[in-house]
């Protein structure tokens, strides 16, 4: 398998090395709350890491499945839940693998995608048009994370670039919905970079 490995996530969340890791929910989450754009459902939060935004999403209403591939970031994400006395369903499984019972309404994709090695984005989009019902709403935030060596072919990460142009081209238009940019661009607290929120509808 291309890129990180299990035992490279439970590190980082046995020694508390969450760099990427806000401390707290992605401030677009309570945008797209606000806007209608995110509506109670069935939802699934992919890398749901510290489960930050499994919390409110959870408190708003929603039925939540988050999914982890490290049993750290799974342990978080529960006692995360029970302190706010709320429930969601918490899964330990690998994205490319794992299946909902039923069609989701819906996926926020905030770390997942920039956590995995390019080398798996196709199929992880596929798991992603899979997971939802026609119509469904894949809330993405794509991490803006370029390095300089982006500019002799290296592929470094995670986090991993999401350009734009790679975007376009594992979730294409004939399976989404794509707005019109430019996007919101949300600023990440760690080494200067962002995200672009873009909400897609599955077709």
């Amino acid at each position: 398998m291309s890129g990180p490995d299990l035992p490279f996530w439970q590190q980082r969340f046995d020694t508390g090395q969450l760099t990427w890791d806000r401390g707290a929910p992605s401030p677009q989450l309570a945008v797209w709350l606000g806007d209608g754009s995110l509506v109670p459902g069935r939802i699934a939060v992919p890398g749901c890491g510290s489960g930050h935004e499994v919390v409110p999403l959870a408190r708003n209403g929603f039925s939540v499945t988050a999914i982890d591939y490290a049993p750290g970031a799974v342990s978080l994400t529960q006692a995360r839940l029970a302190a706010a006395g709320l429930v969601a369903e918490v899964v330990q499984a690998d994205v490319l693998a794992w299946e909902p019972e039923a069609p989701l309404d819906a996926i926020y994709e905030q770390t997942c995608l920039c956590a995995l090695h390019p080398d798996h984005w196709v199929a992880y989009a596929a798991r992603l048009h899979a997971w939802l019902r026609p119509g469904g709403t894949l809330a993405l935030l794509a991490m803006q994370a370029l390095r300089e060596g982006a500019g002799q072919g290296l592929v470094e990460g995670p986090p991993y670039h999401v350009d734009m142009n790679a975007l376009r081209a594992v979730l294409p238009a004939d399976r989404w919905a794509w707005p019109r940019p430019p996007y919101r661009r949300v600023p990440h607290p760690a080494n200067g970079w962002a995200e672009l929120a873009i909400v897609l509808t599955r077709r």
